[in-house]
């Protein structure tokens, strides 16, 4: 008999998008799936989730952060 594998996908509270190109790129960023700012850097996305009552202790943890269109470190268009 095989056994089936549970796949678990997190639903983190927080989504940062992909980079908005332009004068001064940005990224969009998601809580609760509503849209709630721009992040031009990481200490943007930090600030962005204080104001909405969120502590961010690890950027890395796909439970917390979803970074989509690149990772925290992608902050220009390709």
């Amino acid at each position: 008999m095989t056994e089936i594998a549970s796949l678990r996908i997190s639903h983190p509270r927080i989504m940062v998008l992909g980079v908005q190109p332009g004068l001064s790129p940005f990224r969009i960023v998601e809580i609760d799936s509503e849209v709630v700012g721009e992040a031009r850097d990481v200490t943007d996305v930090l600030e962005i989730a204080a104001a909405y009552g969120i502590t961010v202790h690890d950027l890395d943890d796909p439970d917390v952060v979803r970074w989509v269109g690149g990772g925290k470190y992608t902050w220009t268009p390709r």
